[in-house]
């Protein structure tokens, strides 16, 4: 039984990445190892293949691993809702919505779940690499603790403690966590790592020496500052402040809405990978487009409403700020308008939520962009989708035959005109639909069924994909992934691109899978250039 566990100083300190580089480094090296995180808290989620939720970065961990993201590898997965409550997932499946104070009575049910999905891994992989979460010396909260040394407790793994210099203080931080924790705690942390150093190597190692000396332990490494093309998990993602004086025009510029219940922005991170794109987070306050020095604005190729965690309430987001309107004048000037998830919820006609499972009981108007209704339920759909994308005009022309995967993460079931309600929902009213006077295709595509078992029988657990296209300028989807294919996303750039007399952009005959890959070397030679991977083995297989 082999394990380590990466505790941090603080929040974002740098731990997901970490764990992702180590995971990386032990697969180069011939080990069969998995990432692990007992208790996540994000918005961002993802649905494994068996239709179980699992938080981000234990999938890009285990992408690091060439291993397919499991909800065993994050058992615990908690979903902000505002005041203090947040929807709790356990093995992939909700369980409810809870306050604070009710989840603290309901974690003490936990610690013999994740003691059992631990002794299941070590027995299976040479080694468990886990994630803490925020800091293990909350000394308020720690005796309800399962996330970061209670979890070393029960998987009796030893610690790496991980610290942030960027944010300043890094020796007050590791010394300050180091002597808030129990003495038995202290114990298992073998070593430190210092992440984020901007500088010179060699003028920081009398800091190393001096901090050495306080804290008994060694530092493992001290990494330096990076930018690589790898998903983060939450919303302090510095991606959201980029901004931009003015566009250039020789990018496809997009916009997407920073809706306050955000959920899912990791749909977007394949625009990095792509050629003369650039990303701006339209945030509270702001208005889209962009505006120079002179005051002429400009308007971006493509805007996006992304997924949200609260439809109505980010709905009423958009009507109170001003910026339905600019949508709305948006969408008539014939421009690329894309909505995923609640994003797709909120272009269209109405939103029935007759018990609140939104938040929110009664009728709430949508855009209407697209003439289809959303009726929420208690029933939350997670399922992986797939399917092939037909003949199209407009914006999405010359797509046809591009294979998209992704899945289904909603409440709400979108109905249209002559569609019944399905029988598992519970508002069971009569919905009113209008007759539909633009062109508007709804696409509902056959799943395509490619793998096979161990008898040679196709098998597909995927759905089929579904979106609807207005006039070759609106599309709405609930596919979180829908852009992941590259060759298919990089086709809508080019077609934004004609339509704005530049020249194409070369696309690169490389997955979005193969482009990760690229980067998770990359990140594993950091960790093997910065960080003593022959101490480090010695405390994930306890070697004296």
């Amino acid at each position: 039984m082999s394990s380590v566990m990466f505790q941090g100083t603080a929040s974002n300190v740098g731990k997901s990445i970490i764990v992702a580089g180590i995971c990386r480094v032990m697969t180069q090296d011939g080990y069969n190892v998995v990432p692990f995180k007992a208790q996540n808290m994000s918005l961002n989620s993802f649905i494994d293949e068996n239709g179980l939720e699992m938080g981000r970065a234990q999938v890009f961990q285990a992408e690091a691993c060439e291993k397919k993201p499991r909800a065993y590898m994050n058992p615990v997965l908690l979903k902000p809702c505002g005041n203090h409550i947040s929807q709790v997932i356990v093995n992939g499946k909700s369980v409810g919505n809870m306050s604070s104070r009710e989840y603290q009575i309901y974690k003490k049910k936990l610690i013999p779940i994740l003691g059992s999905i631990f002794n299941r891994l070590s027995q299976k992989y040479d080694a468990v690499i886990m994630e803490g979460a925020g800091s293990p010396a909350e000394i308020n909260i720690n005796s309800l603790d399962i996330s970061n040394m209670k979890m070393a407790e029960i998987a009796d793994s030893p610690v790496i403690l991980v610290a942030d210099i960027d944010k300043g203080g890094v020796f007050a931080s590791v010394v300050g966590t180091l002597q808030l924790l129990k003495e038995s705690e202290r114990k298992r942390v073998k070593a430190v790592i210092i992440n984020k150093f901007r500088g010179k190597k060699e003028y920081f190692q009398d800091g190393i020496q001096m901090l050495e000396e306080i804290i008994k332990i060694p530092v493992l490494g001290l990494i330096p500052y990076f930018n690589l093309k790898i998903d983060e998990e939450d919303g302090v993602s510095k991606k959201f402040n980029k901004k931009l004086d003015y566009y250039d025009y020789d990018f496809v510029n997009i916009e997407i809405v920073k809706l306050p219940h955000m959920s899912n922005y990791t749909d977007f991170e394949v625009f990095e990978h792509i050629e003369k794109v650039n990303v701006r987070y339209i945030d509270i306050g702001e208005r889209i487009g962009s505006f120079d020095k002179n005051g002429r604005r400009s308007m971006p190729d493509m805007l996006i409403i992304p997924g949200s965690k609260s439809t109505v309430e980010d709905i009423k987001y958009l009507r109170d700020s001003g910026l339905y309107q600019e949508i709305k004048k948006y969408a008539l000037e014939k421009r690329l308008l894309i909505g995923i998830c609640g994003g797709y919820q909120i272009l269209g006609e109405k939103i029935y939520d007759k018990s609140g499972y939104d938040g929110n009981k009664g009728i709430e108007e949508g855009f209407g962009f697209i003439k289809m209704n959303t009726v929420f339920s208690s029933v939350k759909k997670t399922v992986q989708v797939e399917g092939e994308f037909g003949k199209e005009e407009g914006y999405f022309e010359n797509l046809q035959g591009n294979i998209i995967e992704g899945y289904e993460l909603h409440l709400g079931q979108s109905i249209e005109k002559g569609e019944k309600i399905n029988d598992n929902l519970d508002d069971k009213k009569e919905i009113l639909f209008y007759q539909n006077k633009t062109k508007e295709r709804n696409r509902q595509l056959e799943a395509i069924d490619i793998k096979k078992n161990k008898d040679n029988i196709a098998i597909s657990n995927k759905e089929k994909l579904q979106y609807k296209i207005v006039d070759g300028h609106i599309l709405g989807t609930y596919c979180h992934g829908f852009f992941d294919n590259i060759k298919f996303t990089s086709g809508i750039i080019n077609n934004i691109r004609k339509m704005k007399n530049i020249s194409k952009i070369e696309v690169e005959n490389k997955s979005l899978e193969e482009l990760k890959i690229e980067e998770y070397d990359k990140l594993a030679n950091i960790i093997r250039e910065n960080i003593d991977i022959k101490s480090l083995y010695k405390i994930i297989f306890q070697q004296k």
